[in-house]
């Protein structure tokens, strides 16, 4: 599912995921069928999406890592090209091509790369499966040509999964372009603090974010452009970090479609890296 294709992203966003539908006093059933469209055009994106080559920049505590990255069938594979907006070193850019030649070379590494893949797009699957039943919406107006739909947590939701149980305590602002019934942006703030085993095993603070755009890069697909994600997390009573993403994507070109891992690795040894997002942005403008 290219909606979600992120690596970094992935599992953060599964810690904190699920939305549903309102139900407004004058027009409850629009916004229910707008909705459920959405989930059901994001679910059944495999059947049509295209593939994809675009550049990232990764923001960290230690500066800006870009990667240019490749999607294929058996999942995204990338390599980092610049730190600080500075080429790699010899030393740095000889490691990195180390590890896409092992890649390519052992059908080992390509299975559990595949796996790992696997697990990912499942843990999306079931996430977004949940996005009309765990929260009420209500109609707030528009946002660049978007329908906007400001969101809470629906209190006769049962969260039994642990992404259940983050993602509905928060509230937030869900974007959806009503033309293409397609996800354009979300955004959720966590309202309260969220315990496992009593707050034994751990805790998510309340005050985490994170915040989602994406744009139309073709007539069926959309990619994720802008990517931020903040949370405090407490594991096994004395360990606290914080998990941060920000991350802006773009300069999106088509690739051949279905490759494998090893094509995908030959692609990005054999061609020059893509663009700046901010330089050469090559996603579709959309009209509305």
């Amino acid at each position: 599912m290219s909606m979600l294709r992120w690596s970094v992203a992935l599992g953060l966003i599964a810690l904190a995921a699920q939305i549903g539908v309102a139900q407004t006093a004058q027009s409850p059933e629009p916004a229910i069928t707008l909705v459920r469209e959405v989930v059901y055009n994001e679910l059944h994106d495999h059947e049509h999406h295209g593939y994809w080559r675009y550049r990232i920049d990764r923001h960290t505590p230690n500066g800006i890592a870009t990667e240019d990255q490749v999607e294929t069938a058996e999942g995204p594979v990338s390599w980092v090209t610049e730190g600080n907006g500075q080429p790699l070193n010899g030393a740095a850019r000889a490691e990195e091509q180390a590890r896409l030649e092992r890649l390519k070379a052992s059908p080992q590494e390509q299975a559990r790369h595949l796996r790992d893949y696997n697990k990912d797009e499942d843990r999306i699957g079931r996430i977004v499966r949940l996005l009309p039943d765990a929260f009420l919406y209500d109609f707030d107006g528009e946002e660049n040509g978007c329908t906007r739909l400001r969101f809470h947590p629906n209190p006769s939701y049962p969260s039994h999964s642990i992404e259940a149980r983050v993602f509905h305590s928060m509230s937030g602002v869900l974007l959806v372009d009503a033309r293409y019934k397609r996800l354009a942006g979300l955004e959720g703030h966590i309202n309260q603090n969220v315990d496992f085993g009593f707050g034994i095993l751990g805790r998510i603070y309340k005050g985490g974010w994170f915040k989602l755009d994406r744009v139309r890069v073709s007539s069926t697909d959309w990619k994720t452009d802008q990517l931020e994600v903040h949370l405090n997390i407490r594991a096994l009573l004395v360990t606290s970090f914080a998990r941060e993403t920000s991350e802006t994507r773009g300069a999106f070109e088509a690739v051949p479609a279905r490759m494998s891992v090893a094509q995908g690795v030959a692609l990005l040894e054999g061609s020059e890296t893509v663009s700046s997002p901010r330089a050469v942005q090559t996603a579709l403008v959309v009209n509305r």
